[in-house]
């Protein structure tokens, strides 16, 4: 898959007729999958390629107060990427959503940015807005000289499946709820740092992460998880929060990795958010600590998906 970055629609250069999906991709999810997969029946069925427009950052940050948390994403970009190409783009635009952009006319967005494309097919989901006058799918299909096809709405448990959805689950630390939303397991990816090293004289050595990427974290708590490292990956347990037994006050992503023994500092591991154990307490004392760590190692290594022992 081609990337390019894009300041407005002159430098979108398609020549060949395209299938062209329109939309704001924080995640991936399983709403967002099914865009593209209607893209790319239309694509074989026409032989058409399959290329999207949409935006590095949230377009919110054009419009609302500046609060850090609209800087955080689902994904970090590398797989946000990958998935876009698992899910058959050919060629992907990001374009900065601007305040200059945020002022174009929906009829103004087709006549220029649609016609750029060559698009003979649009693909939207069921609530897609553009232009300043927030257009929606009707508007495009009488104003488009082409076949717009709008995804309806994506369900599970009777809900909609919806970026918003998934970030609640995360900061409740339902994780394993939010991997079924999104379709494949939410990560965070980060840097081997020297930590206080504490874990070692208790038996339970952690690798301290630094968190790299502007990713959501799951809440407090201590999870199950699967750790990639260097390609390969290990079942760990992982923990978030501050170490209130030993009076933490800063937040620390620290994981015990099982069968490993290596020194990594420096390394960058990937932490794959399977299933919360438990919340953080404040025990009496290392003796309790360690009693409880025995347990959550025997959830964490027995732990499969769908266990009902959790």
């Amino acid at each position: 898959m081609e990337i390019q970055e894009i300041k407005n629609y002159t430098e979108i250069n398609e020549r060949a007729d395209t299938v062209l999906v329109l939309g704001y991709f924080d995640g991936l999810h399983l709403g967002h999958k099914a865009l593209f997969e209607k893209a790319k029946e239309i694509a074989a069925r026409d032989s058409l390629k399959v290329v999207v427009l949409t935006f590095p950052e949230s377009p919110r940050l054009a419009f609302v107060r500046f609060n850090p948390e609209l800087l955080l994403h689902l994904t970090y970009p590398q797989k946000r990427y990958a998935k876009f190409a698992e899910y058959g783009v050919d060629k992907l635009y990001l374009l900065n959503f601007t305040s200059h952009f945020s002022q174009l006319s929906a009829e103004d967005f087709i006549e220029q940015y649609i016609a750029a494309f060559h698009a003979k097919a649009v693909v939207i989901g069921f609530d897609y807005k553009f232009g300043h006058d927030r257009a929606d799918g009707n508007f495009l299909k009488q104003h488009f000289n082409g076949k717009v096809v709008t995804v309806e709405e994506v369900q599970k448990n009777q809900e909609k499946v919806s970026s918003t959805r998934i970030r609640n689950l995360l900061t409740s630390g339902a994780v394993s709820e939010a991997n079924d939303l999104l379709g494949y397991t939410f990560s965070t990816r980060g840097l081997v740092v020297h930590g206080d090293a504490r874990g070692r004289t208790i038996g339970f050595p952690t690798a301290n992460l630094a968190p790299l990427d502007r990713t959501f974290l799951p809440s407090d708590g201590v999870y199950v998880s699967d750790v990639l490292i260097n390609g390969k990956t290990y079942r760990s347990m992982t923990s978030i929060g501050k170490n209130m037994t030993f009076g933490g006050t800063e937040l620390r992503l620290e994981a015990h990795i099982f069968d490993f023994e290596e020194d990594i500092y420096g390394e960058v591991l990937e932490i794959i958010w399977l299933e919360k154990i438990r919340e953080m307490v404040k025990f009496d004392g290392a003796e309790a600590l360690v009693a409880q760590l025995h347990s959550d190692k025997e959830k964490a290594l027995s732990w499969k998906k769908n266990s009902q022992e959790l």
